[in-house]
């Protein structure tokens, strides 16, 4: 699966851990998603897939989701972008 992330965002608090959100289109899909992300310490990561803008083809989100929970690589790489969005925001500031 062509996975293209096209925008990140991530915070962290000691209350709350790290929650952020990861945006990517997918070669083939008519809609864009989301990927919201939480976990208390960085290590057992919680998500969310939603279509990024209204609803979208019921079937290719339940592909991505399935790849998504089958393919470590993807899913690593899908926090990654979230990670280094905060990196780049905590650099910055």
């Amino acid at each position: 699966m062509d996975v293209k992330i096209i925008n990140a965002r991530m915070t962290q608090s000691k209350e709350d851990g790290f929650v952020g959100a990861v945006q990517f289109e997918v070669e083939g899909h008519q809609q864009a998603y989301e990927m919201a992300l939480q976990s208390k310490r960085g290590k057992d990561w919680g998500y969310g897939l939603f279509f990024l803008d209204g609803s979208g083809n019921e079937e290719q989100l339940l592909l991505v989701e399935e790849e998504i929970e089958e393919n470590d690589e993807l899913f690593e790489r899908l926090i990654e972008a979230g990670i280094a969005a905060l990196q780049e925001q905590t650099e910055e500031t």
